[in-house]
């Protein structure tokens, strides 16, 4: 089944999932067109009177119907299999029509959404006098008492949502006024936080019903000068609202983002010279394979950074995976076991250099002579642990670590953070300690138009549909609207990282979303 997201048109607790099946249903008149035109593309609406108007002589050549709705028919087929959004203008006032078309969005695993255009019934009438060709009013009567009856069969009929739309005049059209069926999520809903995974300088957390939004970039089109698109992005960045931004740590970049010959720089030489520029953002890794850097010489780097940035340093840590950049640099790959082993060891040796003093240590996985690491840190720099492996990853965060970086899956992350919890209370500790975050690859697009267009640069060989669910292709209060229901979930802090990210321009499509959080 495609995955349905609470994403329409417009952000709101009345947003329409999708992709979904959207069935109008009205009089002529009522404003089903106006309606539709406002909240989807053209290439999402399949129209009978439009269609009258390919086959027939025009909208209103009754003649042409047969053909039309054949056409029709076959279009709503066609996106429904695809996986795409439709909008069905017509009546919609014919049980046996909208029954098939409800049946082809089960049989492709789709929403089904039923819009009623509640129009009184002088504004429809007036509105067909004004056409060109109006519908006799005998007609227009009988649609009238039609549209009535079809309210009271559509809550019969199986629909996920019906939703009834009143009927004011056009400039005001499309109002949700009442929604039967399955509700969206509640969105916004207010969270308890104890604080932030990455804690301004001075470390204290700070209660909030928002989660953070930090920057991750992972690609690096720079043309001909890097220092240059790298400053620019940081201070873009920081003028839209991100928080802090973080940098992806490979020696190749990796298929999920780009080419093997696309630049890539070495992260933490990259945060030093961010760390100069006049921002107050927090910088660090998601995450730093401990595969690659050694733990007391990265215990150096990180203290190193973050003296020079004035405490803003956040350090993410992981196993390590990709045996690709490990075999064309020369390092060895070890099996998961012992990198996990490396990982917990790692932690310990971090924390033991950033420690007070310079103190013997003698651990199971961590043997120091002294601990003499200067310039320690300003604070205590938190460590994030990157990955969900729940029997052993979770368990690494639980016990050593400030939060646990997991994708950003509404449906898997009640269960990741239930995990996480129960470690923590193995091991003794307050799980409000050990914060979640999440990295998120969105579409963002400044219209539905854009948005779609987006998708289709993007995707690849991907169906658009799949694409577009897999990274919530949506405008940026949809976005803003799922970022706070992953804050309910238990998130504190979403590494966002734009797959279409050219130039420092390319933010300007975040403000809105971080507004919206702020």
């Amino acid at each position: 089944m495609t995955p349905a997201r609470d994403a329409g048109p417009a952000a709101g607790p009345d947003a329409l999932p999708e992709p979904a099946l959207v069935v109008l249903v009205g009089a002529a008149g009522s404003g089903k067109s106006t309606w539709a035109a406002h909240r989807y593309r053209p290439a999402e609406v399949v129209s009978s009177d439009a269609l009258r108007a390919v086959v027939g002589s025009g909208p209103a050549d009754l003649d042409a119907s047969q053909d039309a709705f054949d056409i029709l028919d076959r279009v709503v087929a066609a996106r429904l299999r695809r996986g795409l959004t439709v909008v069905v203008d017509t009546l919609g006032l014919d049980p046996a029509r909208r029954r098939g078309h409800l049946d082809l969005a089960r049989a492709a695993g789709l929403a089904a959404v039923a819009v009623v255009l509640d129009t009184d019934a002088r504004t429809c009438r007036t509105r067909n006098a004004a056409r060109d060709r109006a519908v006799p009013a005998a007609v227009l009567s009988a649609q009238l008492r039609r549209a009535r009856a079809a309210s009271a069969e559509l809550a019969q009929e199986g629909w996920d949502r019906v939703v009834t739309v009143s009927g004011t005049p056009p400039a005001a059209e499309g109002t949700p006024r009442t929604v039967t069926g399955t509700p969206p999520p509640v969105e916004g809903a207010p969270r308890k936080a104890t604080g932030t995974a990455v804690p301004a300088a001075g470390r204290a957390p700070a209660p909030t019903t928002e989660p953070l939004v930090f920057l991750q970039v992972s690609r690096f089109p720079w043309g001909q000068d890097p220092a240059g698109w790298l400053r620019s992005v940081a201070g873009t960045a920081y003028e839209v609202g991100f928080g802090g931004l973080a940098l992806m740590d490979h020696l190749i970049q990796i298929p999920q983002v780009g080419r093997a010959w696309d630049p890539i720089p070495q992260p933490w030489v990259t945060l030093g010279f961010l760390a100069g520029l006049d921002t107050g953002l927090r910088l660090g890794t998601l995450v730093s394979p401990l595969t690659f850097h050694l733990p007391g010489v990265l215990a150096k780097t990180v203290a190193t950074l973050d003296v020079l940035s004035g405490g803003r340093a956040f350090c993410g840590v992981g196993a390590g995976w990709w045996a690709r950049e490990h075999e064309a640099f020369g390092l060895e790959l070890p099996s998961a076991g012992e990198r996990l082993d490396a990982l917990e060891g790692g932690i310990e040796t971090l924390r033991a250099l950033w420690a007070p003093g310079t103190k013997a240590v003698a651990r199971p996985r961590v043997r120091l002579p002294e601990t003499t690491c200067y310039p320690r840190p300003i604070g205590r720099v938190p460590i994030i642990v990157g990955g969900s492996g729940e029997r052993r990853t979770l368990r690494i965060a639980a016990e050593l670590a400030d939060a646990c970086n997991v994708p950003s899956d509404e449906e898997a992350l009640p269960r990741r953070v239930a995990v996480l919890r129960e470690h923590c209370a193995r091991a003794g500790r307050d799980p409000a300690e050990v914060e979640v975050t999440v990295l998120d690859v969105p579409v963002i697009g400044t219209s539905r138009e854009d948005t779609a267009r987006r998708v289709e640069r993007l995707r690849g060989r991907t169906p658009a549909a799949l694409y577009a669910a897999r990274h919530h292709a949506a405008q940026a209060p949809a976005h803003a609207a799922r970022y706070r229901r992953l804050a309910a979930l238990g998130v504190t802090t979403v590494f966002l990282s734009l797959p279409d990210l050219e130039s420092p321009d390319d933010l300007e499509r975040c403000r809105p979303l971080l507004a919206a959080l702020t």
